[in-house]
This record gives structure tokens, sequence and C-alpha cells, in this order.
């Protein structure tokens, strides 16, 4: 049980809360980090019943936010997030909890086998590190292998908190959900295919994918682990993004790949280069049919457009489609029966979850990747009614199910990755070209309940390119779905990324409170 605080807690107003609102309040004796926990732990008792977006709660929250408290008192030195509540998602190890994928044969609770860490993952324990206080894990569809909804997890779906009825987007539903309700500050996501961008735009939020290889994913239960995941923020404003960035990215001895990232930070940190004046006189390229043959709808179009005026009034240079003519749309070769979805790079997955199982140390009760597989086997997820059903036609894959021990060869993932960045530079060198500037949805969001998926626009292009992304709030459609901006740069370009958000999200302020109800009934 989670103890209370032991004073008093004053009334806290948390809707929409950022970093620097509770660090201000914190230092300026308003209220402690516990006091703020606190009440957060209490919104989430009357928010999450309904929306589902945390499904374990961190017993230990109270007591960390005391420490924190306590060092506050003595004059510590503190760190940028120390008392910040946040959450993190469920694939994510952290001591003392499963960590599920959001599938019943990887909860005891629903009659599966735990899966539990000796140790946290190094995102989460940098979080740590950073001084953050995690409220809980949040929910994930089954394997994460959807980036619309958690419809199929063992706890149960998730819901929207803008709309109820629509999408929550996927696979990191519960934190943007967690995030947009105001029951935490913020929080960590993942991304394979959409799965940073498509919840926090499909909710009105702040959405960081970043480069390939800044971050370290060990301990992150794995889709492609080796080739395309990558950890990100999920917050409600720019520079809280910009926070978990600091305390998130850089090299990690456990993740080799992440050596890559050395030298391409900026040296003071992203919150402190953010430079939201960089918006006037930056070039912007437009989304096209040379990027990707998909039509945006009419809908979209108006608000695309208002969109372009906005940025033009801001200073910005606006660049027409500038993949036309490029071979950039001619890369993709989405999975047949998916919504242009290319799925190369995932081959690796058998190979990756073997190394993920190893690294769980005494909480790993299989001694082998056939052991896991005979103990899923009533579930086969790869088979013709499984949710990754569609690996099997990918070249290397099958290869790697029979010997998981063997890193399959993807070569033509690799291909498509060099043939996309090599593209992807000589446009931007070309047009000299900052970013681009795209809607993140082609349309409206669809429902929740149904066969419609959210219909993206830069989804797999660059998650094989490896490229960074950064979703902005950037109004609502006329039926109340988010309408957010998606800004991707050249590799390591998230510094710029977040600058140019800032300035775009300052100027405009589109992010509007979802009004929650605990029966279900919202408006806006």
């Amino acid at each position: 049980m989670t103890k209370e605080p032991s004073i008093e807690a004053p009334v806290i107003d948390l809707v929409e809360m950022t970093v620097e609102r509770a660090v201000n309040g914190m230092a300026a004796g308003e209220f402690t980090s516990e006091q703020l926990t606190a009440a957060f732990l209490d919104r989430i008792k009357l928010f999450n019943p309904l929306y589902n977006a945390i499904i374990f709660l961190n017993p230990q929250a109270m007591e960390d936010a005391r420490q924190m408290d306590e060092k506050r008192s003595r004059g510590e030195p503190l760190p940028a997030l120390a008392g910040i509540p946040i959450v993190v998602k469920d694939t994510m190890d952290m001591i003392g909890f499963p960590t599920t994928g959001g599938w019943r044969l990887l909860h005891s609770g629903s009659g599966g086998i735990d899966l539990m860490p000796d140790t946290d993952s190094p995102v989460v324990a940098r979080m740590r590190k950073a001084g953050c206080i995690i409220l809980g894990k949040t929910n994930v569809p089954v394997l994460s292998a959807t980036g619309s909804h958690a419809n199929d997890s063992w706890a149960g779906p998730t819901l929207n908190a803008v709309d109820t009825m629509l999408l929550p987007g996927g696979s990191s539903a519960g934190t943007a959900t967690a995030v947009a309700a105001s029951m935490a500050v913020l929080g960590l996501a993942e991304e394979t295919g959409g799965s940073i961008q498509n919840p926090a735009s499909a909710q009105g939020l702040v959405g960081l994918k970043p480069t390939f290889g800044l971050v370290p994913n060990t301990g992150v239960m794995p889709l492609a682990g080796s080739t395309r995941d990558v950890v990100g923020p999920i917050a409600r404003c720019v520079r809280d993004a910009a926070l978990v960035l600091d305390a998130i990215a850089g090299y990690c001895t456990e993740d080799p790949k992440t050596v890559a990232g050395i030298g391409n930070r900026p040296a003071d940190g992203y919150a402190a280069s953010l430079k939201p004046d960089i918006i006037k006189g930056a070039r912007l390229g437009l989304y096209g049919p040379g990027w990707r043959r998909r039509e945006l709808s009419a809908e979209t179009e108006i608000h695309y457009d208002r969109l372009q005026a906005e940025l033009t009034s801001l200073g910005a240079v606006l660049v027409k489609d500038p993949f036309a003519g490029s071979g950039f749309a001619d890369i993709g070769q989405p999975v047949p029966g998916l919504d242009h979805y290319d799925a190369r790079g995932m081959e690796c997955v058998p190979y990756d979850m073997m190394n993920y199982l190893r690294r769980l140390g005494s909480g790993n009760p299989f001694a082998s990747y056939a052991d896991f597989a005979a103990a899923v086997g009533s579930e086969d997820p790869f088979g013709p009614d499984g949710v990754l059903s569609f690996m099997a036609q990918l070249p290397d894959f099958v290869a790697c199910l029979n010997d998981p021990s063997t890193p399959p060869a993807m070569e033509d993932f690799l291909a498509a990755r060099e043939r996309y960045l090599a593209i992807f530079s000589a446009a931007m060198h070309a047009h000299r070209l900052d970013a681009l500037v795209f809607p993140q949805m082609r349309a409206p969001l669809p429902p929740r309940e149904g066969p419609e998926t959210i219909h993206e626009t830069t989804v797999c292009e660059i998650n094989i390119a490896g490229l960074p992304a950064l979703t902005v709030p950037a109004g609502y459609y006329e039926g109340g779905a988010p309408f957010n901006l998606v800004l991707v740069g050249s590799l390591w370009s998230e510094a710029r990324l977040l600058s140019l958000a800032a300035g775009y999200e300052q100027a405009t302020h589109h992010r509007a409170t979802p009004t929650l109800d605990v029966y279900g009934e919202q408006s806006r």
C-alpha cells in the first residue's frame, strides 16, 4: 500500500503541470515532492479506472519522493528532474515489476509467467538518477504490435483522454493517456513503427522519436532492438521533452550501438540549447508525393494549409515537395494487408528477444528461446492468427526464428536504410533544409472500435532510416480529434527540431486541455 504524506497536503493544480511549474513550486515551498506525488496518486485513483493508462503503481513512489525532499531540505545539489512524478512504458524493465508486453501469457495475474528483471533498464535507471519519481508502468498492446491502440492488452483497453471513442494511438498508448490526462508530468515511450509519434499525435502531445542509437534500448522488450527500436519522451510541452532527452541520451556500455551518438549531442544539453527564434528564416520541406504517394484528406489539407500560413507568418521559408523525382517514395515495401507499413528490420526479433531474456538475470524463467516459444506457443504471435503474423513475409525472419542465437543478415533492410539516408541527405542539402514539416496523420483519428488504424505520414521511412522526428500540437479537427505536425530532421538533429518546435509552440499555443469525466462522458 502507498503511504500517506507525512504532513497535510495543499491543494495542487496538477492539470497541464510542467517540469518548470513543479520545480518552481517545490523550490518556493508551495509543496513538496511528497505532496506532489500524493496528489498525482489521488488523481490516478480518480481517473485511471476509466482510462486504464497505468497498469502497475509503484508502492515505493512516496518514499522516493520523501527522500528527494530530504535532499532538498539539506541543500544538496539536485538534478533537473528532481521530484518530478513520471510514468514509464510497461516494456521497460524496472526492478520489482514484471515486464509483460501487454500479453496475458507474460503476466502471472492472467495465468501467464512473469518476467522479473534483476536490474532496471538503462533508461529507467537514468530517469531515477535524474531525480524522477516513477509513479508506475503504463499499458501497451500485446507485444507492442500495433501503433493504434491497446485493445488486446491483458489489462484491457486504454482510452484516449481527448475523446474516449477515438483511437488513443499505440503502442505507447498508456504513456500518452497518462500524460494527456495529467496523471503524470511526463512519460517514457518507445517506438519501432510509430509508437511514440502516433499516440502523442492522437492525444495532442509532444512526442520525440530520437535518432536510432542516441538513447539506449537495452532492457526494453524488443520488436527490433538491433535495428529500429528507440526510447523517447511524451510530454505536454517541448521543454519537458528536451529535459527528458538530456536525462536519457548518451553512450551506454550495455548498448554498444550508442557509441554512434558520441559527439552528436549539444555540449550544454538539449533544454539549455533551445532557441525558439531559429524558426525565423528556417527552411522547411513540405509533404508531397515525392515522400509518399498517399494523399491527405480534404480536412487535413485545410489544416495543413493553415499550418503553412502560421509558419510563414513566423518567418519560415517553405519548400514544396523537396523529394519530387528523387525515388524516395519508391523505396518502401509495405507488407500486404497493412497500411503502408514496411516491416523490414524487424526480422531480428527472435535474436533480440533471446538477448533481452538473458539480461533479465534470475528473473528469466526460460533456459532458452525454445523454452520461451514453447511456453507461449498456445498463442503463437508469428502464426497465421498472431499479432505479428506478417513477420513470416520478411526474407530473413524464418531463418532467425529457427536459430535465434545468430542475428539475421537483413540485407534488404540495410540496403533500404542506406538508400533512404542517401536520398534524404541529398534533398536536405540541395534545398538547404533545416527540417521537414508534415501533418503527422493523413486523416482524422478513426474510432477506437473497428478495423481502421491511424493513417500516418512518416513511420516506415524514418524508422528504417533511423531519423529523428518530433510531434507538436497544431490544432484540432472539426470533430475534436487532435491535429499534430511532425518535424523530421537529419541524423542527430534533435536540438534543432526541439528549437523549431518550441518556436511554433510558443507562438501558437494550440494544445487544449481535455475535459475528463470519471464515467467516460467527455466534452472539450
